[in-house]
Order: C-alpha cells, then sequence, then structure tokens
C-alpha cells in the first residue's frame, strides 16, 4: 500500500490545491493532506480553522484524511508511514525551490520520494497569497476557492 503525503499551509485552500490533492488520490492508495504550522508566514486562518475547511472540502475523497504538523517534513513522512510526498508546480519559478527541498529530504531520509505534480493549466496563476488579497480589496474570489472557503474568507476579511 502506497501512502502519500500533501504538504502545505493551506492558508486558504485553493481549487488549486484540490486540484492535486484529487490527483493525488486517484494515483496513491491513502494520501494524508498535511497542514504544516508554519512559524515564519503569519496566516489568516488558525491552523484549526484551516484543517476544519480541508476537512470539508476533501469530503468526496474517502481516500484523503487531513492532519497539520510542525518540523521537518520528512519526520512527518515517516510517522504517517507515508513513502511519497507530492508537490504541486505552477510554474517554472516553483521548481527551483521545490527541487531544494526534495533533494533535501531524500538526504535526510532516502526512503521518502518526492513526486511533482504539474497543476492544470487554468490553476497555473492561482495561489493563496493573490486569493487572499483580491479578498482584502473586496474582489471576487468565486471558482478560486471551494465556496465554504470563499465565505469564511469574506467573514475573516470584513472583520475590522
Amino acid at each position: 500500500m502506497t501512502r502519500a503525503l500533501v504538504p502545505g499551509s493551506f492558508d486558504p485552500v485553493t481549487t488549486g490545491h484540490l486540484d492535486i490533492i484529487g490527483r493525488a488520490a486517484s494515483m496513491f492508495d491513502s494520501v494524508v493532506v498535511a497542514v504544516a504550522r508554519n512559524s515564519s508566514k503569519a496566516p489568516l486562518f488558525s491552523l484549526e480553522e484551516r484543517v476544519e475547511m480541508l476537512q470539508a472540502v476533501c469530503n468526496p475523497w474517502p481516500k484523503v484524511t487531513i492532519s497539520s504538523f510542525h518540523g521537518l517534513l520528512v519526520e512527518y513522512a515517516v510517522e504517517q508511514q507515508a513513502s511519497v510526498i507530492v508537490r504541486g508546480l505552477r510554474a517554472v519559478s516553483d521548481f527551483e525551490y521545490e527541487l531544494q527541498m526534495a533533494l533535501m529530504n531524500r538526504r535526510l531520509n532516502s526512503a521518502v520520494e518526492t513526486v511533482f505534480l504539474m497543476t492544470g493549466a487554468e490553476y497555473s496563476y492561482l495561489s493563496s497569497s493573490i486569493v487572499k488579497e483580491i479578498a482584502r480589496l473586496g474582489g471576487s474570489v468565486e471558482g478560486l476557492v471551494p465556496n465554504i472557503v470563499g465565505q469564511r474568507l469574506r467573514e475573516k476579511v470584513s472583520k475590522p
């Protein structure tokens, strides 16, 4: 049985993230979506809120579970008995950073492989940062995030 880990901050989860998660679910026996507790970023949504939103939107995929982690990703992969880390790539600019991370993870534990999935062309411009900025400026995020996430985003950015 091959278990894959799909890590990220998911602040918030976008339709591009769901594209990668859904495709990973079709490729692997089991998928753990791992929400990072990233201390170098100031997230808009709490860790608990991000996990909750992912649980709601990933419900259609029975092979997908949601968890959170902090520390080294490759160590968490081992803890979760995942032999594969799945990373989405939008553009060439993503590749350089992701390649460095994949090579370092391989150095830390060669039993855990990294697999890159190219995002669908319709999501190549999409990032959580862009979605948050659009929402903060009052723009529509319809189609960029699931409806439940869009609603939570509007509530979050409308608070004084």
